[in-house]
């Protein structure tokens, strides 16, 4: 690049940077939620510059000069709605950790499902948008569980290098990602505390099987009531 040239694009990033300092952070993000939903809704093919306008009562030149490509715009999008969805759990059990995260995870799997579906292609071809997607939703996910994982191990829960902790986040967002296809339904609450009872905390070695109640729980199939053994009046004659 000649010193021309250089100087040529150091003035247009200015005027750039003043026309995209004359938008406020609102009505910034009023873009992004408008470009997010077009994804659930149509698909990242049907999304355009032209429709994220109209949805917004803007023009599309103004999109255009604060994002110069539909990727670019989508992946700015997503950075800005990055959100860790696990942030705060630490109930001082692995177990208690894994089921408050299944409760979380049910409350936006279906949303975030969409967005991932949505861009499942685009994302083999361009590099950034792949990466915007793992920075929001993907990494910031990962780096909770690794956290219950690690806060287990600390507590002597777990033992270090337990054979199966490194597959806790993958199984978790598999199961997230895998019933929508396979069932054509979303992992709601009941079916991801299923999971976690069914398959989690037994190959962590932290339960005996499915729906196994935590030390002071009582056993959803007893509504709350103990099971006595029968009394010897009570018991069958032999």
């Amino acid at each position: 690049m000649t010193p021309r040239e250089r100087v040529e694009e150091h003035l247009c990033d200015q005027v750039a940077l003043s026309r995209r300092s004359k938008i406020t952070p609102e009505r910034e993000q009023e873009f992004y939620d408008a470009v997010l939903d077009q994804l659930r809704e149509c698909g990242y093919e049907a999304v355009t510059m032209e429709g994220v306008a109209a949805r917004t009562r803007c023009s599309k030149s103004t999109l255009y000069r604060q994002w110069k490509t539909k990727p670019q715009f989508v992946a700015a999008a997503l950075r800005a709605n990055r959100c860790v969805r696990f942030a705060g759990i630490d109930t001082g059990s692995l177990a208690g950790d894994l089921r408050a995260a299944a409760r979380a995870a049910a409350t936006w799997a279906g949303r975030d499902t969409m967005i991932v579906q949505a861009l499942s292609h685009a994302v083999l071809q361009d590099e950034d948008l792949q990466q915007a997607l793992r920075e929001a939703l993907v990494e910031p996910e990962v780096e909770a569980v690794d956290g219950f994982v690690r806060r287990a191990v600390e507590r002597g829960e777990i033992a270090p290098g337990h054979p199966a902790a490194e597959f806790v986040t993958v199984q978790l967002f598999g199961v997230l990602r895998a019933r929508p296809l396979v069932e054509g339904k979303d992992a709601d609450e009941r079916y991801l505390e299923r999971f976690v009872e069914a398959v989690l905390l037994p190959v962590l070695g932290l339960s005996e099987g499915p729906g196994r109640p935590e030390a002071g729980e009582t056993s959803a199939a007893t509504d709350g009531e103990t099971l006595a053994a029968p009394s010897a009046e009570e018991s069958p004659a032999t």
